[in-house]
């Protein structure tokens, strides 16, 4: 296992830039050379690994492969589109900006737009953000992968939000240039520049977009990346696209794709509204200062290395005794914990109640557009009093999430005291800013509650709204650090792949049998075919089968689960499905199960 003495080295850190390595993948789709061996490494050693892949970020671009999140171009495009929602934010009449994605680049949307919509109600201005997630709300809070296949869909989603409006400005996310529904959006706004201005936002360049047929459409998501590079010379399209580097687990943008998302909207957002409000010019300088403080977010956070590994590795040994983890946060924190619980099923095979997150106030407190979304999805605190306290035991780790700013540390503490009569494997991560008392007794009673307590203490902030952001991103690196370490630890990852995926998709159908290929090493051919298998739970592929499109099979896919690892077993033994799932049974870590086949 790697130990403690991992070091990280300058040619590891921009190995992945090598025109040679990896060369059939886009940036978003490689493995990260300082992760190769995340799954033998010990808790700290993993916080140090992840620690390494988040400051890939804020490399310098000069003279890099890439452009990167502080290259020049990039910070004129994000300027010329901070002016752009100036425009708007001074003239709101029958105009609107859209930010729109699925999965985390959808949930990234909705948590901007919302705490956008959030400042301008405090000055007494309507609204003028809106979101659109893949899914609808329901995707906020769970996997609904299905409808990021559906370009057509994506169309109709923003003719409704945009119904009346004269002036849109568009954000489209998606993090590898690869979702169909957000490629229809793009399309359907070039397709109108009367009305629409669209933004594109994501981490490969338009080469690497994805560039395969999409059912229905005379276009792929290449094509439309292209056409808004042409007219991005004229300011009628504007693409952002630094490579911050692969993923941790390669592929899952939830993680570095996620927060330079939030990083790169903040910035653009943030500087329209101090120049809207606050009469500071949009320059380029001034969002290369902010974007300063979000790399010093970065070194806060991760100046606590041996309190995250220690959660991390507390929600590791809950996982593998069968145990929960259980995020129960305070306002924009809360709403972080619901999203980093919602993308541990896709992400690693893992159960519904595995990683789940409530937050104080519930759906009034997460003010998204559809409102409570049934009995399915409770998110409150009292929910979780209700639901899952009465079997909480000391297997269920429980982690506290808040700010000392507002007067909620008397309800964490009331809560504390709760939950702690029903475990010891209690846990607080807290921000305040430097100086600020105002909660210590109430602190103190909480830290003697709970087994551990993770502060973060914050310099005094020249703006209240860039603190909170920076408080965000913070507890992001944080959830997303826990509940990865603890799919690691509990053997979900090999090497740095995530081998028990949801095919749920188009996009994690062609990552599915990518990863066959690199870890069987046979063609592509017999890796799709063991995948099929493995997804219908049949020996011989029926005609049917074969000449079925992707989505068809990735619709068959929700019905099972470790179809990847099913697969693995048969490409690396020859066995057939039974006995691939009989030794999946004798090694349910599906690690272990690798390992054991290759031994």
């Amino acid at each position: 296992m790697a130990g403690s003495d991992w070091t990280c080295s300058l040619s590891a850190m921009h190995e992945w830039e090598s025109p040679d390595y990896e060369p059939s993948l886009p940036v978003s789709e490689k493995s990260n050379p300082l992760t190769r061996d995340i799954d033998r490494a010990s808790p700290n050693c993993i916080v140090r690994m992840l620690q390494a892949c988040d400051a890939q970020m804020f490399q310098d671009g000069t003279g890099a492969t890439y452009q990167r999140l502080l290259s020049e171009q990039v910070v004129e495009t994000l300027t010329e589109v901070a002016k752009q929602v100036e425009h708007i934010l001074k003239d709101p009449r029958d105009s609107l900006i859209v930010l729109s994605g699925c999965g985390t680049s959808g949930r990234l949307a909705f948590l901007v737009a919302s705490a956008f919509n959030r400042a301008l109600g405090e000055l007494d201005r309507s609204s003028v953000y809106s979101y659109i997630i893949a899914g609808g709300d329901k995707a906020l809070l769970s996997s609904q992968e299905a409808p990021e296949d559906d370009p057509k869909l994506g169309v109709l989603s923003l003719k409704k939000v945009c119904e009346g409006q004269k002036r849109v400005l568009f954000i489209g996310i998606s993090c590898g240039l690869s979702a169909p529904f957000v490629a229809g959006q793009l399309d359907f706004c070039l397709q109108h520049p009367e009305v629409y201005t669209p933004v594109l936002v994501g981490f490969n360049p338009p080469h690497q977009a994805r560039d395969e047929r999409i059912p229905g459409c005379t276009f792929t998501f290449r094509s439309v990346a292209r056409r808004m590079q042409e007219l991005a010379t004229r300011q009628r399209a504007f693409l952002i696209n630094p490579a911050v580097g692969p993923e941790a687990v390669s592929g899952s943008s939830r993680m570095k794709g996620g927060s330079a998302t939030k990083i790169l909207l903040e910035v653009v957002l943030s500087a329209a509204h101090a120049a809207t409000f606050a009469d500071t010019p949009v320059t380029p300088k001034g969002l290369l200062q902010h974007m300063g403080a979000y790399e010093k977010t970065l070194e806060i956070t991760y100046a606590q290395r041996e309190g995250i590994g220690a959660l991390l590795e507390a929600a590791g040994q809950s996982l593998r005794r069968g145990g929960r983890v259980c995020y129960l946060g305070w306002g924009p924190l809360g709403t972080l914990g619901l999203i980093d619980a919602s993308e541990c099923v896709p992400t690693f095979g893992a159960g519904c109640e595995d990683v789940r997150g409530y937050i104080s106030g519930g759906y009034r407190e997460l003010n998204n557009n559809e409102g409570p979304l049934g009995p399915d999805f409770c998110i409150a605190h009292e929910d979780f009093l209700r639901l899952v306290l009465p079997s909480l035991d000391d297997r269920d780790a429980v982690l506290l999430i808040y700010t000392h700013s507002g007067n909620n540390v008397g309800e964490v503490a009331e809560l504390a005291r709760t939950v702690r009569e029903k475990t010891s494997n209690l846990h607080a991560v807290y921000h305040r800013v430097d100086g600020d008392t105002a909660a210590a007794e109430q602190q103190d009673d909480i830290n003697k509650l709970c087994f551990s307590s993770l502060k973060f203490t914050w310099p005094s902030p020249a703006s209240g709204i860039s603190l909170h952001m920076q408080w965000e991103l913070s507890t992001k690196l944080l959830l997303n650090a826990v509940s990865t370490g603890a799919h690691v630890l509990k053997g979900k990852i090999y090497q740095n792949h995530m081998v028990d995926l949801q095919v749920t998709n188009s996009k994690l159908y062609r990552r599915a049998t990518r990863l066959l290929q690199k870890l069987s090493g046979g063609p592509e051919s017999r890796c799709e075919e063991a995948l099929l298998k493995a997804v219908y739970r049949v020996d011989e592929l029926t005609a049917d089968i074969t000449s079925s499109d992707v989505s068809a099979h990735a619709r068959a896919a929700r019905s099972g689960t470790k179809a990847v690892p099913l697969a693995l077993v048969c490409l690396l033994t020859g066995r057939s499905l039974r006995e691939a799932g009989t030794h999946l049974e004798q090694h349910p870590i599906v690690r272990e199960a690798v390992e054991a086949c290759l031994s």
